[in-house]
């Protein structure tokens, strides 16, 4: 056995370095968000970037505080970590919207407002929580039954269903269609890396695939019978159109795509510089801000900002595979589809690939709950390297 006690030692330097990275592109971003032209955007008022910063600032400590505590105290801690983000997805529901606390954007009750710090949506961070709750349920699945079948298979499918579908429910009924699709992308990264046979796997997918197409050719044809007996909102069924033609509702849910096109495009190759935006798209700082770093960097700067989340998640890959404690991996998969989901969403609903959704793009967007989230998220992947690096078993030594 080979102890490597120096915390020095066991800290993922290369993460940390990928993390300040995307740290400083974000503020280069931010920054550049406020201004478009010569005119300052009247919807940012003030000056994000301290704001960003001191996110930063909490977001480090979070990691040190998360990366100190050890995988099998997260095991032990799992059902009350999952259970207090819950609580506030059900308080945030039944809270009534007139309150001080509760704050609605957008047609959605999704923040609390607290009094000197700001607004706090619970659903970023029950992302994590829901992650650390599945990673229990299928290690303790898997401690009690060791031999595979294909009613075990069922048994842990179902069991996985019912921690999905508590916080997915309040989630929907803020509503919150884009969190939700997050909370089901984790579930399904989970679902393939537990191990489940394809028998079961390969029909529910297609399942999921078959509704989906079928809600969309619904929308495309059939809007009132989507809207009256399926009871989806007509904001959510613009919001399909304007995906599928933006130039037929350009004078209103069209226009944020159009403008998102319109300022990617312009920035071509290399883009027109620091500060160098002409055209104003809203929410350019927050889930817009791959719009600002297309017109700011052009090509060069968008493909260099992919490039640096395909490493980041080609770097949590490594990690997984490296860990040998069930627990810790799945946590990491779950984490690492969180990521994947939302870097692929953002960047997809701002160049039409995708349909728009309230998804910020990670580490660069942006807001405290969603960095805060984030790096909570990043926290344990630093905790499940630091203490598997604790004690490294050579087979030698094992013989």
């Amino acid at each position: 056995m080979i102890s490597k006690n120096k915390p020095i030692e066991r800290f993922d330097w290369t993460l940390a370095f990928i993390i300040l990275l995307l740290a400083l592109i974000s503020l280069i971003a931010i920054s550049s968000a406020q201004t478009t032209g010569q005119y300052k955007v009247d919807s940012l008022p003030k000056n994000f970037i301290p704001s960003q910063i001191q996110w930063y600032v909490v977001g480090m400590i979070i990691i040190v505080i998360t990366m100190y505590l050890e995988p099998e105290q997260y095991k032990k801690a799992a059902w009350i970590i999952y259970g207090g983000g819950v609580f506030l997805l059900a308080l945030l529901e039944f809270l009534p919207g007139s309150m001080a606390l509760v704050e609605e954007r957008n047609h959605a009750k999704s923040w609390f407002h607290l009094p000197g710090v700001g607004s706090i949506q619970p659903a970023e961070f029950m992302k994590t929580f829901f992650i650390i709750g599945m990673a229990r349920v299928i290690t303790q699945h898997q401690e009690k039954f060791t031999e595979k079948t294909l009613k075990t298979d069922f048994i842990l499918l179902g069991k996985m269903a019912v921690v999905l579908l508590v916080p997915l429910i309040f989630v929907l009924l803020q509503p919150d269609l884009g969190t939700a699709l997050v909370f089901i992308a984790i579930t399904a990264a989970l679902v393939i890396v537990a191990g489940i046979t394809w028998r079961i796997i390969l029909p529910v997918f297609v399942s999921i695939a078959t509704i989906g197409s079928t809600l969309l050719l619904l929308a495309l044809y059939a809007k009132e019978f989507l809207i009256n007996t399926l009871g989806f909102s007509s904001y959510q069924a613009a919001r399909i159109y304007s995906w599928l033609d933006p130039y037929s509702y350009a004078s209103d849910e069209g226009n944020h795509l159009i403008t998102s096109l319109n300022a990617i495009g312009s920035g071509e190759i290399f883009g027109k510089g620091y500060k160098g935006r002409e055209v104003y798209v809203a929410e350019s700082h927050t889930d817009f801000i791959f719009t600002t770093i297309g017109e700011d960097w052009g090509f060069l700067g968008t493909s260099i900002v992919i490039c640096m989340y395909f490493f980041l998640i080609y770097h949590l890959t490594r990690i997984t595979l490296e860990l040998k404690d069930p627990f810790s991996t799945y946590i990491c998969a779950g984490i690492i589809a969180m990521i994947t989901f939302h870097v692929f969403e953002n960047i997809g609903m701002t160049i039409q690939l995708l349909p728009i959704t309230g998804i910020p793009l990670p580490f660069i967007s942006y807001g405290g709950s969603s960095l805060m989230g984030n790096m909570l998220a990043i926290g344990l992947v630093f905790s499940m390297k630091f203490h598997h690096r604790t004690y490294i078993f050579s087979s030698n030594e094992e013989d």
